[in-house]
């Protein structure tokens, strides 16, 4: 197996990260194969799989990532002569638009910061992540990217270059305003002399003192200080820190295409999604309709 999913990733030619995805989701499939003693896998056994991942409750996200690589993965088997392509047309869940994920308002965002204790180096490094995050709109995995040299001034804008979602290079950047960057600043006082290409917020566990902050060990972080503080939904993550600073910025009156520049959407669709969020909770049809009946 291992020889035959080698000779798939040099024909496609992915990147590391995109091949490890691609290998967990090999794997579950061939693993299902073996578990039912399939040899000779059909097409009624892709469907099967398929139906196999919603039994387990599998997100439809997650169900369509699977059943994508299986059809690249047959189309390189017919390709070759290998293997009929047996999962040619199988469809993925559809997936409803929309955030699986709510949002913060300001005065909560406020309260969490406000929240954290900033006499110790702990402190200092979550209050900085967190208000980066808030702020600036920023994935976990983009946060736990940045080393100190991405952190500088471009002209009179204290900003900080990222690797955004799907790049390879840190060729975007986010402003960070004064008390954020001051934060920033508090934080790596504390750390002292480091490299320029150390991470930019570093662990400070035990196993891995000094290394660079896991975008798991930053999820759990912005969580710890939601559930601390009552925020305790489950629909609320670190994630949620980005969802609430695209829509604080639309509920402001921010152009969409502003506000798509500042969350880095690729199309001005996904910013879409989140104006028509903003616009129906300022929808008054409810309160005008309630007023009539009472």
């Amino acid at each position: 197996m291992n020889d035959l999913l080698d000779a798939f990733f040099r024909f496609i030619d992915v990147s590391e990260k995109t091949e490890a995805i691609y290998r967990r989701a090999l794997r579950r499939l061939f693993g299902y194969f073996t578990s039912n003693a399939i040899i000779r896998p059909s097409r009624d056994d892709i469907l099967n799989f398929r139906r196999h991942l919603e039994r387990l409750s599998r997100k439809p996200s997650t169900i369509a990532l699977y059943l994508s690589v299986c059809r690249r993965f047959f189309t390189w088997t017919a390709h070759t002569g290998l293997y009929p392509n047996i999962a040619f047309g199988i469809k993925t869940p559809k997936q409803e638009p929309g955030h699986k994920r709510d949002y913060l308002c300001a005065g909560q965002l406020r309260k969490i910061l406000h929240s954290i204790d900033r006499s110790t180096p702990i402190g200092r490094r979550n209050f900085a992540v967190i208000a980066l995050m808030a702020a600036g709109g920023l994935r976990t995995i983009e946060v736990s990217r940045a080393n100190i040299e991405d952190f500088r001034k471009v002209g009179r804008h204290t900003c900080l270059f990222i690797q955004g979602k799907g790049r390879n290079s840190k060729s975007e950047f986010v402003k960070v305003p004064a008390p954020v960057s001051t934060a920033i600043c508090e934080y790596l006082r504390e750390r002292g002399q480091v490299n320029n290409t150390a991470p930019l917020f570093a662990s400070m566990s035990y196993r891995n003192m000094n290394g660079r902050l896991s975008a798991r060990s930053i999820s759990f972080i912005c969580k710890s200080a939601m559930q601390e503080n009552g925020f305790t939904s489950n629909r609320l993550t670190a994630h949620s820190l980005r969802h609430s600073a695209i829509t604080i910025a639309l509920s402001a009156g921010i152009s969409l295409s502003e506000v798509q520049a500042f969350a880095r959407h690729k199309s001005i669709t996904s910013t879409m999604i989140y104006a028509h969020h903003v616009d129906r909770l300022n929808s008054t049809c409810e309160d005008t309709v309630c007023s009539a009946i009472f």
